[in-house]
């Protein structure tokens, strides 16, 4: 089936809307990076390479066409951190959209998904306003459906129930594991002093470590990442790499609930 005087057939419209998906995909993990500039250079050689074959300037075509079989093995290496993010995004949809699919079929009417999470929700909700107030700086990284072990093996192991005092303790500024994040999975804390990946990205001059250290975290996985300033006493909170600044305890509480899927 043809598209009136550009003779274009179905196939070609879904090739192309699959194209521009990909490419709006890359520009989103890549915003804000150095690696969107290096994108940008293989574009432009790679649009020159197709100039040159069509020119029919046979020396200079088989050089760019070295330069673009070597880079493939080259992209591999500098995008690996990219290459990541976008196999984890489309591995997170798939998980969630089954889950939320069988969730639907056997879950019973009227019933959340993990009823019992709306009391720890409420306790971190809590300390962290609290910590705000005391200008106390913490990181709380709450996992999802990707497996948190490599940041967990790397802290100091807890697996304690989830209580206000307890995390008030860790990040009291006396406290020994007040530095790094805790990990908080399946409805316990797992470990505390967690070092968390740092963003790669350009970020505003006020984001301290904790900021970026969020912000990384929720790049490299699907986690929510609670940030409480120790300098200004506000509370940000980030996921799939975005950060939401100056929340108020309520906005986090909904932010947490809508993210947890309670």
């Amino acid at each position: 089936m043809g598209f009136g005087f550009l003779n274009m057939t179905l196939i070609d419209v879904i090739d192309i809307f699959v194209v521009a998906l990909l490419m709006f995909q890359i520009y989103r993990l890549t915003r804000g990076t150095n690696a969107l500039r290096i994108v940008a250079g293989i574009l432009i050689v790679y649009l020159l390479w197709i100039v040159v074959r069509a020119l029919k300037m046979e020396l200079l075509s088989m050089i760019l066409g070295q330069v673009i079989g070597v880079g493939v093995i080259a992209l591999i290496i500098v995008f690996q951190q990219e290459i990541r993010r976008f196999l984890l995004l489309l591995g997170t949809q798939y998980t969630n959209r089954r889950h939320s699919f069988m969730s639907r079929i056997f879950r019973p009417r009227g019933r959340g998904v993990n009823v019992v999470g709306q009391e720890w929700i409420e306790t971190v909700v809590e300390a962290s306003a609290d910590m705000a107030r005391t200008k106390t700086g913490a990181l709380i990284v709450i996992a999802r459906a990707v497996n948190l072990l490599p940041i967990i093996e790397k802290g100091e192991k807890i697996d304690a129930l989830i209580s206000g005092p307890l995390i008030k303790n860790i990040f009291f500024k006396n406290s020994p594991l007040h530095d790094g994040a805790i990990v908080i999975a399946n409805g316990r804390i797992a470990a505390a002093k967690c070092v968390l990946p740092s963003t790669e990205r350009e970020v505003p001059m006020e984001f301290g470590m904790r900021h970026r250290a969020a912000l990384g975290a929720s790049e490299a996985t699907d986690a929510l990442v609670i940030v409480v300033s120790e300098e200004r006493g506000s509370i940000s909170i980030a996921r799939k790499g975005h950060i939401s600044q100056n929340i108020t305890p309520a906005h986090l509480r909904i932010l947490l609930r809508k993210g947890l899927s309670v």
